[in-house]
């Protein structure tokens, strides 16, 4: 059967980059990008390259950091259809009495699942963790044991959880490669951004009263392209803080702990992202938009072949003085009609200087029918030379 397998990638091939300060390359070893942080860690969120480190292993407290992993359990309850936005949670004594940062739930109230969400995101509420962990594992107890396991499923190998909260435990500690890891895989879940970017909201309670919620993260306001982050502080950790940033088709994950300061935290975070966004770039070398040049072809359906395009777009990332060789192959799989549009049918890998970076699937752009009995007919009598 005749094989369609090439792609044209110039066309799509669009590069952006944020040189908005005055951090180079050549000047990054000079100077620490942190002021008075223990620990700090830079990284581009579609490749998980490190752009920045500062004692990026050592264990500390991360304080309410913690509630990304929180967070992260809950949303995997969401996606896996074991919790739904809309359900309602009755607080139990326990989580209402939870001290620290909250929204002061009352015992024995119901609240939308999606309102919890949003008060941990929003102010770090402690009460509606424990009423999630509840909820999600049955107990705390139970809902830390999966804390743990995901963390080491995601190759966090310097975290340990004792709660959900992460209120101060001797045994409790993390480290900033970690807690960007575990705060990159939270924000592949679009809906955080939905509550990600609230500044001031109030908190309803049945009873008529609300709590008023106030964001944690300043750099939502402070720096336009922050659409994300979680604060965390105790005596024990000091000033801590995980965060997100885009411009364009480049996302940073950012994180610095054990800052003097909370404006130390903030100013930090600026600085690491000024300079990864004025020294790297993102290369669009897929663009889900666009169908691949040649199409793949069909066994038993009314026409031999189908238009293919990207799933999802497909980044290479480099730093800007830069110019790596991008290649590409194209793995087609074997398919009978009928094909329905948007579904997988093979998969291109992406190389960058040689060294695999990203695998994106091809999806059918057409839907393609199964042929009937007339068209094989049809087909056979156009063979016939007359």
């Amino acid at each position: 059967m005749k094989k369609l397998f090439s792609v044209l990638l110039s066309s799509c091939m669009i590069a952006s980059s944020g040189a908005i300060c005055g951090f180079t390359l050549e000047n990054k070893a000079s100077a620490a990008l942190t002021n008075n942080c223990k620990s700090a860690y830079l990284m581009d969120y579609n490749s998980g390259e490190c752009l920045y480190k500062e004692n990026e292993t050592a264990r500390m407290p991360i304080a309410s950091v913690c509630k990304v992993m929180t967070l992260t359990l809950v949303f995997d309850a969401v996606a896996e259809g074991r919790l739904n936005l809309t359900d309602t949670v009755t607080v139990s004594e326990r989580a209402a009495g939870m001290g620290g940062s909250q929204v002061f739930l009352g015992a024995g109230c119901k609240y939308p699942v999606e309102q919890l969400i949003k008060s941990i995101i929003v102010c770090s509420a402690n009460d509606s963790c424990v009423a999630l962990s509840e909820t999600v594992a049955g107990g705390e107890e139970e809902f830390v044991a999966k804390m743990n396991k995901k963390a080491s499923d995601l190759g966090c190998s310097d975290t340990v959880f004792a709660n959900c909260t992460g209120l101060p435990r001797d045994t409790q500690y993390s480290c900033a490669k970690d807690v960007a890891v575990m705060f990159g895989n939270l924000i592949k879940y679009e809906d955080y951004f939905k509550y990600s970017k609230i500044w001031l909201e109030d908190f309803a309670h049945d009873e008529g009263r609300t709590t008023s919620m106030t964001n944690t993260n300043k750099l939502i306001r402070k720096y336009s392209f922050c659409d994300g982050g979680k604060t965390g502080f105790t005596n024990e950790a000091g000033f801590c803080l995980a965060s997100t940033a885009k411009k364009d088709s480049l996302r940073l994950v950012s994180v610095v702990l054990g800052a003097s300061s909370s404006n130390d935290r903030f100013d930090s975070t600026v600085k690491m992202f000024d300079y990864g966004f004025a020294n790297y770039k993102n290369k669009i070398v897929l663009d889900k938009s666009v169908n691949l040049n040649d199409e793949f072809a069909v066994r038993g359906g009314k026409k031999d072949s189908f238009k293919v395009r990207p799933e999802r777009n497909g980044y290479v990332f480099t730093s800007i003085n830069k110019d790596p060789e991008i290649t590409h192959k194209i793995i087609p799989y074997e398919v009978k009609a009928p094909i329905a549009a948007d579904s997988v049918v093979g998969s291109v890998e992406i190389y960058k200087d040689g060294i695999l970076v990203d695998t994106v699937n091809l999806v059918a752009a057409e839907n393609v029918e199964k042929a009937s009995y007339g068209d094989y007919l049809r087909q056979n009598a156009s063979n016939w030379a007359i």
